[in-house]
C-alpha cells in the first residue's frame, strides 16, 4: 500500500448535516467493525453548516426537533437539546419560545456532533478531487479509490457522497471578473475584502430567501451603498408554510412520493416549489418592505427591488458592471450599472459534477438511486454500494437536500447497507484495519 494511502470500510464525502446523521446513525445501529473503519472527509478545517450565509440574525425555517436524530431515535444522546444543555443554553432556548434556532446555534450543533462522534472518525481539509471505481475481474465494482488535494488517497469498500450542489451561475454572468460576482455559499467570506464604508452599488439578483438575505446583509453591513434587488418575478412572496402542505416533509411522505408515477411526482414537486425555493420568511418580507417603505417616505431609497425584469447579458465597462435588463412587462431594455453582483440564484439541479465524473467512470447513461438511496450500478446490487445523500429530489421528494428528513434517511442507508453486507457472505474483508 502506497504510503499516502489510506484503507477504510466506509467513505463518506462531505462532513455536513447529512453525513453527519449518518455517522451518528452508524455509531447507534452499526456494528464496529463498520463504524470504527469509517472516514468522514470534509474539506473545510472545520463544521460550519450554511457557511456562506452564517449571518448572526439568520435562522432556521425548519423545527429544531428535526436534527440529526429525534426523529428516529429521541433518546439519542446527538440530539439538539442535548448540544443545549451541553453548553449550558437550554433554559435560553427554551425562553425564547421558538422552535427555529439561529443557523449560527445549528452550526455549533454540528461541530459539537462532529466533535462528540467516539468511532467514526472525520478528517478534515482534504478536498476531494476524484474517486475512481475499483474492479474485480469480473467487472464488478468491488472499492472505490478516492483522490485528496493534499495527494492522499483512501481506498473503501463503501461510498457516500454527501457534498451538496454545485452553485448555480447564470451563463449571462460566466465572463465576468470572478472578483466581482458573489454566490450566496460564498458571502460571508469574500464580503469580508469589501470597505464598509464605501459608496458601492450592489446589484442582488434573485427573488426567494438567500436573495432577500444578501441584499439585507449588504444593505445593513454597507450603510453607504445602494443596494438593488432584480428578479423575474412579480414579487417577493411568503413561504407557503400551512400545516397540511408541511406534511410532505414528513420522513413517512417518502415512500408515497418514491412511488408515485412520474406525472405526479412533478406536479408535487411544482407545486411545492414555493414551500422551499421560491418564497421568503415572513419576518424578512415585513423588515424589507417597511425598510423600503421608511425610504421613500424620507425620499433617500437606498433599497430598491425591480421586478419583473431578467437580465439579459453583462459587461465590463472599464471598472463598472453593465447589466442589460429586459422588462418582462413592456418587451422594453435599458442599462443598469454596478459594482458587484450578489448572486441569490440557488443551485444546480444537475448532479454535482463529482458524482457525474463517478457516473461516467461507472458507464452510466443515467444517475439514478433506488428507494434506500443506493447508486444503481452497472452489475446489480452485488459487491461494493454507493450512496447518494441530498441530490434525489426527482425520486425522493422536495424535501431530500434538507434537514427534515436526515434523521430517517441515515438509518435507512445504514439498514441497507449492513443488509447487502450481509447478503454478500462470501466476501472476504475487502480492506486491513486502519492504522
Amino acid at each position: 500500500m502506497a504510503l499516502n494511502r489510506q484503507e477504510v470500510e466506509l467513505l463518506a464525502i462531505g462532513a455536513g448535516p447529512a453525513n453527519l446523521a449518518l455517522a451518528v446513525a452508524l455509531e447507534e445501529l452499526a456494528p464496529a467493525d463498520v463504524a470504527g473503519k469509517t472516514l468522514l472527509v470534509e474539506q473545510h478545517d472545520n463544521v460550519v453548516w450554511q457557511r456562506g450565509m452564517l449571518l448572526p440574525w439568520t435562522q432556521s425555517q425548519v423545527s429544531f426537533l428535526k436534527d440529526l436524530v429525534t426523529l428516529r431515535n429521541p433518546r439519542s444522546k446527538f440530539s439538539f437539546i442535548n448540544y443545549l444543555h451541553s453548553v449550558g443554553q437550554l433554559d435560553d432556548f427554551i425562553n425564547l419560545g421558538t422552535f427555529t434556532p439561529y443557523r449560527q446555534e445549528i452550526s455549533g450543533y454540528l461541530q459539537w456532533v462532529a466533535d462528540s462522534l467516539s468511532e467514526v472518525r472525520v478528517s478534515y481539509g482534504r478536498r476531494c478531487e476524484g474517486i475512481t471505481p475499483r474492479r474485480g475481474a469480473d467487472g464488478k465494482v468491488t472499492g472505490w479509490l478516492a483522490a485528496f488535494s493534499d495527494g492522499t488517497e483512501v481506498l473503501a469498500r463503501d461510498l457516500v457522497v454527501g457534498a451538496g450542489r454545485d452553485p448555480r451561475i447564470p451563463a449571462e454572468f460566466a465572463g465576468l471578473p470572478a472578483e466581482r460576482v458573489i454566490h450566496s455559499a460564498e458571502y460571508s467570506a469574500r464580503i469580508a475584502g469589501l470597505d464598509p464604508a464605501g459608496k458601492h452599488r450592489i446589484t442582488v439578483i434573485g427573488g426567494a430567501q438567500s436573495a432577500a438575505e444578501l441584499l439585507w446583509a449588504a444593505h445593513q453591513g454597507f450603510p453607504a451603498a445602494e443596494t438593488t434587488m432584480v428578479m423575474r418575478s412579480i414579487g417577493l412572496k411568503n413561504y407557503e408554510s400551512s400545516k397540511f402542505t408541511n406534511e410532505i416533509y414528513y420522513t413517512s411522505f417518502i415512500d408515497d412520493f418514491h412511488a408515485a408515477p412520474a406525472d405526479a411526482r412533478e406536479q408535487l414537486l411544482r407545486e411545492m416549489h414555493l414551500s422551499n425555493y421560491a418564497g421568503l420568511a415572513p419576518a424578512m418580507l415585513e423588515t424589507l418592505y417597511r425598510q423600503r417603505y421608511l425610504e421613500r417616505l424620507a425620499g433617500a431609497e437606498r433599497l430598491k427591488i425591480v421586478t419583473m425584469t431578467e437580465i439579459t447579458a453583462a459587461r465590463m465597462a472599464g471598472e463598472e458592471i453593465v447589466l442589460t435588463l429586459r422588462d418582462r412587462k413592456t418587451g422594453a431594455t435599458s442599462e443598469s450599472r454596478c459594482d458587484l453582483l450578489l448572486l441569490g440564484t440557488g443551485f444546480d439541479g444537475r448532479m454535482p459534477q463529482l458524482v457525474r465524473r463517478l457516473a461516467a467512470d461507472l458507464g452510466l447513461d443515467e444517475i439514478t438511486v433506488d428507494r434506500n438511496y443506493r447508486l444503481t450500478m452497472p452489475h446489480g446490487a452485488d459487491g461494493a454500494s454507493c450512496y447518494l445523500q441530498g441530490v434525489n429530489e426527482a425520486t425522493h421528494g422536495i424535501s431530500d437536500s434538507l434537514l427534515s428528513v436526515l434523521a430517517g434517511r441515515s438509518g435507512e442507508i445504514v439498514a441497507d447497507l449492513l443488509l447487502h453486507r450481509g447478503q454478500d457472505a462470501a466476501h472476504a474483508p475487502l480492506l486491513a484495519d486502519v492504522a
